[in-house]
């Protein structure tokens, strides 16, 4: 199953983001080996608008089928429920510890948005 989780950088030492469309990196996870695949740049942190949606588009392009983040706005999340893409909040430390934390089943499953609409802005 491959995981993205959202980072401010790249690989497992990387600190997480708690902004879904406008974090600055997904890393990408192999959740069988608990290897990392790949870490991208989110060509959409900088969108004037859309950015959720746009980073849901991105996710679904390299066939993630899971999520982590720490918040998510409604029109990501109907992005992300349209792709396919379970999305998983109660992210924080590393990308390594995120990675412990999906296995031991600590995440919490995204029911909805966590956030109101242009949220990660304010950071």
């Amino acid at each position: 199953m491959k995981l993205a989780i959202c980072a401010r950088g790249q690989g497992l030492k990387a600190e997480v983001d708690e902004r879904f469309g406008r974090c600055p990196y997904f890393v990408f996870v192999d959740m069988e080996s608990r290897q990392v695949l790949d870490s991208i740049e989110n060509s959409n942190a900088e969108a004037s608008g859309g950015a959720g949606p746009q980073a849901a588009q991105l996710l679904s392009k390299h066939r993630v089928e899971a999520v982590a983040l720490g918040n998510v706005g409604p029109n990501a999340v109907a992005a992300l429920e349209a792709a396919g893409i379970a999305a998983y909040s109660g992210i924080s430390g590393t990308v390594e510890s995120t990675i412990q934390k999906y296995a031991e089943g600590s995440l919490t499953k995204v029911a909805g948005p966590t956030v109101e609409s242009h949220s990660g802005m304010k950071k």
